[in-house]
């Protein structure tokens, strides 16, 4: 493996929901603030638009770590495909800088399959501190984009 991809973090997951919905989970913050952050975290702040160029900012708690402040910039979108966009840590605790953020949306058989990818982290370390967080985020945003598809099965327009 080359350095370049071992600094990279790669995670797919496949939703019981239609690829459409879980772009529209990432398009609106209202949405988002619902699964944003990992399981002992609740977003309390998410200023986010997928507007190409604008920049993003959110804060996430927890009583065990308390509150965390994030942003970056919006850089690309591609309506139901893809969005890419910067990602840093507010804190100065000597995190990685800026890592770039693509996200990717397949439909396969009536599900999606979400791909993650971020780049590059300072270390392999740094990179292996992220995966609970994000998968922990991805265990969330699952079952709200899944119960959000049985209730529009069911007319329930969300």
């Amino acid at each position: 493996m080359s350095q370049h991809r071992e600094l990279d973090l790669l995670i797919e997951r496949e939703f019981g929901a239609p690829s459409q919905l879980v772009f529209r989970l990432w398009e609106r913050s209202d949405h988002m603030l619902r699964w944003w952050g990992p399981e002992k975290f609740t977003a309390v702040e998410l200023d986010w638009e997928l507007t190409p160029g604008r920049a993003w900012r959110g804060a996430m708690t927890s009583k065990e770590y308390g509150l965390s402040r994030f942003g970056g910039v919006v850089r690309e979108v591609e309506k139901n495909k893809r969005i890419v966009f910067t990602f840093k840590w507010d804190e100065e605790s000597g995190r990685d800088p800026d890592t770039l953020v693509t996200v990717t949306f397949a439909e396969k058989d009536g599900h999606t399959v979400q791909t993650f990818h971020q780049t590059p982290f300072s270390s392999v370390e740094s990179r292996d501190s992220h995966i609970g967080g994000w998968n922990s985020l991805f265990n969330k945003q699952q079952l709200y984009a899944e119960n959000i598809a049985v209730a529009e099965q069911n007319g329930v327009r969300t």
